[in-house]
């Protein structure tokens, strides 16, 4: 059992780092209506997030689950807003990692190389009003017409969706299947049929917009379906097994800057005539806060390493990582505003933009309840 960073992580690390906090750090936290453009994706292509897990002779990093993980921290300890690499991961987590796995050729390979370079910008449109953990409950549907099908429906909270080139959509092909009715398809984004609704305003990931999507008799080539008719159930949770995992390591990153923050200012500010780390509710906060996140990295550092062995527990390792992570992020967010008084309350300043892009973290990619339950599901409950 080793907890250390083998010689080559330590050594990616220390270069990923440095240009990261050149690229995305030094800015001032972005507004709501300040998200990601093509420029900033080109930034974070060149740093090799966008193409990390994907294949290297499509001009991926070629890295496995862990690896990829350590790259998101490294993005999120660098910069400024949780929403870029919060839109990287969705794209690379959510969309790439499907087509990576279950896409077939001849549109494989040209969706690969464009996914892993940063030539194509891709959306996750699953979640719908009406469905969200629940994919079953989905109402979208897709009706096979020759060599296409036919696409309806809406999708809401799509990340990415006013610069993406590419939707990873589901939706029903047998309404009377359940789970196995659900398929899946890497649908251009320029085809007839699609609008893209107003960017959302969301509490916190500004970089990273969200908006509404509508498939109307949209007719998505049948080369562009991932994997079988009717797999899409198991094409989304294999998605979302490697977005659990990894996903979550920005908010390590976030959290790691946070705190480093947090203890230059408790060694520097003074009150009463000493630093107020030297007071017991100010170092005891600190030291939990320390806590959260080192318990936080393991788990999210296990989960990783068995999903990279294809063991059976990346399920339950997933589900707990992603829960503790997500309220770590709010819990440390909360001290450091705590911690920094009236500055940390300071729009600008990044420290409640740290607390607001924790936030989301409870509800995606399943809530802190969802995780629960497939917890004591894998438990045998």
């Amino acid at each position: 059992m080793d907890f250390d960073l083998t010689p080559g992580q330590r050594e990616r690390r220390d270069r990923t780092r440095a240009a990261a906090r050149a690229a995305l750090g030094g800015t001032p936290p972005r507004t709501a209506r300040d998200h990601v453009t093509r420029q900033d994706w080109t930034a974070a292509a060149e740093l090799g997030l966008v193409g990390a897990c994907l294949p290297a002779d499509a001009g991926g990093g070629g890295l496995g689950c862990l690896d990829t993980a350590l790259l998101l921290e490294d993005a999120g300890w660098a910069a400024t807003d949780a929403g870029l690499p919060f839109a990287v991961a969705a794209h690379l987590l959510a969309c790439a990692v499907p087509v990576r796995d279950f896409a077939r050729e001849p549109a494989r390979g040209p969706l690969l190389e464009g996914l892993a370079t940063g030539a194509l910008v891709a959306g996750n449109a699953a979640t719908e009003d009406g469905a969200g953990s629940d994919v079953t409950a989905m109402a979208a549907t897709a009706r096979r017409d020759g060599d296409a099908y036919v696409l309806d429906g809406a999708k809401s909270f799509v990340s990415n969706a006013p610069i993406a080139d590419v939707y990873v959509a589901y939706a029903v092909t047998d309404p009377d299947a359940g789970f196995l009715g659900l398929t899946a398809f890497a649908v251009p984004a320029d085809l007839p049929g699609i609008t893209v609704g107003p960017v959302l305003d969301k509490i916190g990931l500004h970089g990273c917009a969200a908006a509404r999507v509508t498939f109307a008799g949209c007719r998505v080539p049948a080369a562009r379906r991932l994997g079988a008719e009717g797999q899409g159930g198991a094409v989304f949770q294999h998605s979302m097994a490697w977005e659990r995992a990894a996903l979550p390591a920005i908010y390590l990153g976030a959290m790691e800057e946070q705190l480093d923050r947090c203890l230059a200012h408790a060694r520097t500010r003074r009150q009463f005539g000493r630093p107020i780390g030297a007071f017991q509710a100010v170092s005891h906060r600190l030291s939990a806060m320390r806590q959260r996140l080192e318990a936080a990295r393991l788990l999210l550092y296990r989960a990783c390493w068995l999903l990279d062995r294809d063991r059976a527990e990346a399920t339950t390792a997933g589900a707990l990582a992603k829960t503790a992570v997500a309220e770590a992020a709010v819990a440390n967010g909360i001290d450091a505003v705590q911690v920094l008084g009236a500055l940390g309350c300071l729009a600008g300043g990044g420290v409640e933009q740290r607390l607001r892009d924790a936030v989301p973290a409870l509800v995606f990619s399943g809530t802190g309840d969802v995780q629960r339950e497939i917890v004591a599901r894998e438990s045998g409950l």
